[in-house]
């Protein structure tokens, strides 16, 4: 029994004090520890780089997050079933049997049903069970007769008869899947087979007691009738114009509406005009009150006709040439008993094997012995639940403590030969690697939060041929600098599996990312600003040249074309003057403070000289480092992991030295060879720096002497 004083150790990690898990007693006491001091609360289920199967056994309410009661409850059962909790801290990739505690019955059971895993595969010998092992199911239970799920194939029994029935019983039913992975039945499965095959036999049945009335035509009722239903509208149609034209014998016009809609189709092709014929009339209506099957049919209708005159008229009345109304309604009694047969009709789901073979099936009456197979497989229910038990121990020995590292500490993230669960590969950019990798779940979310972590962040699109797939990720740049940075360029990422992903940069939140970066700030803006502004003069002069030169060009040839214009305003002597002027002043003014600067400079003591010089790269530089020197000691990953579903309840601060480690820049290999004669670079003149080294010594020199006052003596200053 563990004690509820338990000593907990803490270390400094990040800027926060958490707690160290060093033995398997720091796991049983982990209900004991203060749900505040775990680094995180929840996180999702999905994305991260642990065995996602693992993380869905432990996630119990299934909402694709995991939390700390989850957790607890996941410690506490993998803890109840191995001998040793020491044991978890390895982060073994198999389970030996011999850690199992059999000192309870589920454990004992647990042991059993690993043994048996390994007997079905073959590997009765190993002593050691793996995921491997564990979790393929179906290739467990392949070749077993039984596997405790209620369905059983027709390897389930080695009787041929039982076979066949199961087959049958397939190939009537909506079959299920066994956990063989083989198309099975279950107990409903049996029950639904054999009533429906009572109830077709009960059906066929009615048929022998009331053969006479119910097939009026015999075996050729149903061709019959479907020649009956095929124009049993049209000639209710007739029948009824018939009626009405003899209620008013002055309708005879309108009940033959034949004149005008012949005329309307006469000048097409009437091969393509089949619907308008078929809607005509089936015969032309006349006081004679029949229809007569020789002579005057709706051309459109006298396949069908033809059809009913022989599958009904002959075989009820011979060859009759007419068809009056009350024997056209005598043909309809006559499928009446049929039709209600039909609407009763019951069993259909069997009614494939054929009258014969069901009478065959219910006479050996296999029910009793298929239900005794059903049995005979849920009796193994409990055993196959086990095995599936088996796989969850497994991977909670293997699992469970890699996911405490990173969801109670973040010690695999602070560790410098670890990788965190959220980490998901490297971006390569800009030659250097940026480790601090993570794929975004929600991009909006991001958009909102990610400001708040204080780091230079490239977001990135990744896209792989070989996996056919797209994500998103966002990559963590904590060293170098950020000239070359810019959306739309192009990179390479290799995720865990070391499988590469083309990546185009789509966002970039801008943040320092260096103190040394910072130091340079001022002079990359300055200098940025002047090249602007350059470009900008020179853009302006070229395009002012153009404009002039193009208007030349226009006043030559209008010249050729018009009169000689007015002589131009002759120059403005006084007003070039004064520009000049302004200009000279604004230089002296210039030169002024030049030169008050550097004569004071040189006034000062020659080792104050270097320190005045520090001030001044101070004065530019000072204000943008110390700025950078605040955001870079509070940089936090928290942000980050909370917009991908994580619950983060302490500070993830990535100070300078760790940002460092977390992305590497180039560097050229140990002991490696350079060759410095490059062809491409600009030839240099040896006298230009000849000159240039004569020139700083002759400063340096008159420097000297100046303040030795040998030059003031010389010149009588």
């Amino acid at each position: 029994m563990l004690s509820k004083n338990h000593i907990w150790n803490f270390s400094s990690v990040g800027g926060v004090k958490r707690v160290n898990l060093e033995s398997g007693a720091d796991l049983l006491a982990l209900d004991q520890l203060d749900q505040k001091l775990w680094t995180a609360l929840s996180c999702p289920v999905e994305g991260l780089e642990i065995d996602e199967k693992t993380l869905s056994l432990i996630d119990l309410d299934s909402d694709g997050r995991i939390r700390v009661p989850e957790i607890l409850e996941a410690v506490k059962w993998i803890t109840s079933h191995i001998k040793n909790a020491d044991e978890l801290l390895n982060q073994a990739k198999s389970l030996p049997l011999s850690s199992i505690n059999q000192n309870t019955q589920e454990g004992k059971d647990l042991f059993n049903s690993a043994k048996q895993i390994l007997k079905n595969l073959n590997l009765s010998e190993v002593q050691e069970i793996s995921v491997d092992h564990t979790g393929d199911l179906t290739k467990i239970l392949a070749n077993t007769a039984f596997n405790g799920d209620g369905v059983i194939t027709e390897e389930s029994s080695s009787d041929a008869e039982l076979k066949q029935c199961i087959k049958q019983i397939i190939k009537c039913c909506d079959a299920v899947k066994d956990r063989s992975g083989k198309k099975g039945i279950t107990q409903q499965n049996i029950v639904a087979f054999y009533e429906a095959c009572l109830a077709y036999i009960e059906w066929q049945n009615r048929l022998e007691i009331n053969k006479s009335k119910i097939l009026p035509f015999g075996e050729n009722t149903a061709e019959a009738l479907k020649t009956y239903e095929a124009i049993r509208s049209k000639m209710d149609d007739f029948f009824i114009r018939l009626k009405l034209l003899k209620f008013d014998a002055q309708a005879g016009s309108m009940l033959n509406p034949l004149a005008k809609q012949i005329e309307a189709i006469s000048g097409q092709n009437l091969t393509n005009v089949n619907e308008n014929i078929s809607g005509l009339p089936l015969s032309k209506i006349s006081h004679q009150q029949s229809l007569n099957f020789k002579e005057g049919i709706n051309p459109a209708w006298e396949k069908q006709i033809q059809l009913f005159y022989t599958n009904v008229i002959v075989p009820v009345f011979g060859e009759k040439t007419n068809l009056n109304e009350s024997e056209w309604i005598l043909i309809g009694e006559k499928f009446e008993h049929y039709n209600a047969w039909m609407a009763s009709k019951a069993g259909e789901s069997v009614e494939k094997l054929g009258l014969q073979t069901i009478e065959q099936i219910l006479s050996k009456n296999q029910k009793d012995a298929l239900l005794h197979l059903i049995e005979q497989d849920l009796q193994l229910e409990t055993e196959v639940n086990n095995i599936i038990l088996v796989d969850k121990l497994v991977r909670y020995y293997c699992d469970i403590f890699r996911l405490l590292k990173n969801f109670v500490t973040f010690f695999d993230f602070y560790s410098p030969d670890e990788i965190a669960i959220f980490q998901n590969g490297t971006l390569f950019i800009d030659q250097r690697s940026c480790a601090l990798c993570i794929k975004v779940s929600d991009m909006d979310k991001h958009s909102s939060m990610v400001a708040l972590s204080g780091m230079f962040l490239i977001y990135c699109e990744c896209s792989s041929k070989r996996h056919n797939e797209k994500m998103t990720i966002v990559a963590a740049m904590t060293n170098g600098d950020i000239d070359n940075l810019i959306v739309g360029r192009n990179a390479i990422y290799y995720d865990r599996n070391g499988d590469d992903w083309d990546a185009t940069v789509i966002k970039i939140v801008d943040n320092p990312i260096s103190i040394r970066q910072a130091f340079f700030s001022p002079y990359r803006k300055v200098a940025k600003f002047i090249e602007s502004q350059v470009e900008k003069f020179a853009q302006a002069k070229e395009k002012e040249g153009h404009e002039k030169n193009t208007t030349q060009i226009e006043n030559t040839a209008s010249q050729i074309v018009e009169p000689p214009k007015a002589a131009p305003t002759p120059f403005d002597i006084g007003k070039f003057v004064g520009i000049f002027a302004a200009i000279s002043l604004a230089l002296g003014a210039i030169g002024g403070v030049l030169a008050s600067f550097i004569s004071g400079f040189l006034s000062l003591i020659w080792w104050k000289m270097p320190l005045a010089l520090m001030g001044i790269v101070l004065a530019i530089s000072g204000p943008s480092m110390i700025i950078a020197w605040l955001k870079l000691r509070k940089r936090n990953l928290a942000p980050i992991l909370d917009a991908n579903g994580w619950a983060i309840n302490a500070r993830a601060i990535i100070n300078i030295p760790f940002g460092n480690t977390l992305t590497d820049l180039v560097k050229l290999p140990l002991n490696a060879k350079i060759n410095l004669n490059d062809p491409f670079t600009k030839k240099k003149n040896p006298l230009v720096n000849i000159l240039i080294l004569l020139f700083i010594l002759l400063c340096l020199s008159t420097l000297v002497l100046w303040k030795m006052g040998i030059i003031a003596q010389y010149f009588n200053f």
